[in-house]
């Protein structure tokens, strides 16, 4: 039998703020971290967590890594010494594209001053699994450890892969999530040069003027546990992964298959993972990126997964508040997401008020409405979708924990 999995800890550095219950608390108020066209962690400087040598050997997608994982353990209650055995704790954080300011620098480096001018530390520092090798060493985490890269599905996808950990008895603990750090002149020009971005520099997911996601940089880490192990130590758990599935649509490289059949195939298999029927379902955290393709396939993957469900729930995208954090965004968004369950809220969709034919559930517009009880006394559920590029879809269910 698969063990529980509870959440009892998370950390988020995000364009709305540098931890997760500001993430929810701005979200939910209706404030935008979107400034000039783009989604910065403006308040995030990596001296307030990290040592200099730290940040001299560190990307800033690492370096947000970091950072959030010290919130994340810190929330957990992991203060001094591991609560378990290192060998039993696990570390696995997912990225789109790693290390690309360092990769951008140390190319105009080489090219400018030759090969002589290039950093020693260019290699270990522009590594996709750069930030859970940084984590693992500093807190001294020994059990299962690694990088996941799927584009904008990571954060969700390394979420999955630390649930099957924790499930399956390989590890007690596993301290999990996504970081990104793209806001550099060659992902925003190839973001554009593909027509992939706003050019207006507005998020509007699902309304009808959207015209491209806006980039934003950030890090989630969420703290793992099963259910015997966070017992064991008395700690307070924040929810459950219910359940977790993953797909690919074999569509397209950058486009979603416009059935939606692939992406929900993944939400069906989230919920029937979790033992939920779609009655059940409270809440939908959209990947909403605010590309009409993209918003388009998602509602209709929502139909075809949930019935008509899915005209009944709250469907909110937090990239109208802090953009499109790529291989990070799902995993903050599983944080925005239980935080908004245990605080029984579904938050707003910023900047909708033009609906589209075809795009018709309830996409939260306006301000954020309190989330009605269950008639049966569960937790609240809700669901947060990742779809990459690449066809990469990755679903997760998720439970606040009574407070």
């Amino acid at each position: 039998m698969k063990r529980r999995v509870l959440i009892t800890g998370t950390g988020a550095i995000t364009p709305l703020g540098v931890d997760s219950r500001t993430l929810l608390e701005r979200w939910a108020g209706g404030r935008s971290g979107i400034e000039d066209g783009v989604g910065r962690a403006d308040e995030f400087d990596p001296a307030d967590r990290l040592t200099g040598k730290e940040i001299r050997r560190t990307d800033r997608f690492t370096q947000l890594a970091i950072a959030a994982c010290q919130e994340a353990v810190e929330d957990a209650g992991w203060d001094g010494e591991l609560p378990y055995d290192p060998a039993r704790i696990g570390c696995v954080i997912g990225t789109g594209i790693g290390g690309l300011a360092t990769i951008e620098e140390q190319h105009s480096a080489l090219c400018d001053r030759g090969e002589r001018s290039v950093s020693a530390l260019g290699v270990p520092m522009m590594m996709s699994n750069a930030a859970a090798g940084a984590v693992a060493m500093r807190h001294g985490f020994t059990g299962p450890n690694w990088g996941v890269v799927s584009a904008c599905a990571a954060g969700a996808h390394a979420i999955g892969t630390a649930i099957r950990l924790v499930e399956s008895g390989e590890a007690d603990a596993v301290v999990t999530g996504g970081a990104e750090a793209a806001l550099t002149p060659m992902a925003l020009a190839g973001f554009a040069r593909m027509g992939a971005t706003s050019p207006t520099g507005v998020s509007r997911p699902f309304d009808a003027r959207r015209d491209g996601f806006v980039v934003g940089e950030g890090a989630g880490i969420l703290v793992l546990e099963s259910e015997e192990a966070a017992a064991g130590r008395g700690a307070e758990p924040l929810g459950e992964i219910l359940g977790y599935c993953a797909t690919a649509d074999a569509y397209h490289l950058t486009a979603p298959d416009p059935t939606g059949e692939c992406p929900a195939r993944a939400i069906a298999g989230a919920l029937e993972d979790a033992g939920v029927t779609p009655d059940q379902v409270d809440y939908v955290n959209a990947h909403g990126t605010s590309t009409p393709l993209n918003d388009r396939t998602e509602t209709q993957a929502l139909k075809l997964a949930l019935g008509d469900r899915a005209g009944e729930l709250p469907v909110s995208s937090l990239k109208s508040a802090i953009g499109h954090l790529l291989g990070a965004g799902g995993a903050v968004e599983a944080i925005a997401t239980v935080h908004a369950l245990r605080e029984r809220i579904a938050p707003p969709t910023l900047n909708w008020s033009e609906p589209e034919e075809g795009l018709d559930l309830d996409y939260v517009p306006g301000e954020a409405r309190p989330l009605p009880e269950p008639g049966d006394g569960r937790p609240l559920v809700g669901i947060s979708n990742s779809f990459g590029f690449g066809g990469h879809n990755a679903v997760i269910c998720l439970a606040a924990h009574p407070r």
